[in-house]
């Protein structure tokens, strides 16, 4: 994968993670109330789901903005990584099959984007390096 590729890639992952925290956080409480009652009837526990209802959001911002600048990349993709994985586990409990593809390629995404780590030479930590 050329420098290039690799830049658009990450900044497609990153703006989707940046998004969905951004757009989350102002409305914070009634995204956890929402997650909340949408896990209600599923086998997960109340005291998982709400914890991690207030911290997806940041984290997805978080990601978001380490993915878009290109810094710390191999621990921020791992953790998107995770996060994906918490999630789509989630979306099976509740059986929202729709939703499912969207995560499933976010995750490949970065996979991609890890696998080809040697291709992200155009970021703001490189810059930092020299």
């Amino acid at each position: 994968m050329n420098d290039i590729a690799y830049l658009m890639l990450r900044l497609v992952a990153g703006i989707s993670f940046f998004g969905h925290g951004l757009v989350r956080l102002p409305k914070l409480t009634a995204f956890s109330q929402w997650m909340t009652e949408t896990f209600s009837k599923s086998m997960l526990p109340q005291s998982l789901v709400t914890p991690f209802s207030y911290i997806l959001p940041v984290a997805e911002f978080t990601i978001g903005i380490l993915l878009l600048l290109g810094i710390f990349s191999p621990k921020a993709i791992i953790a998107g990584l995770v996060v994906m994985i918490i999630l789509m586990f989630g979306t099976c409990l509740i059986e929202n099959w729709e939703a499912l593809p969207s995560q499933m390629m976010h995750a490949i995404i970065l996979v991609v984007l890890y696998q080809f780590i040697s291709a992200n030479s155009i970021s703001l930590e490189q810059f930092l390096k020299k």
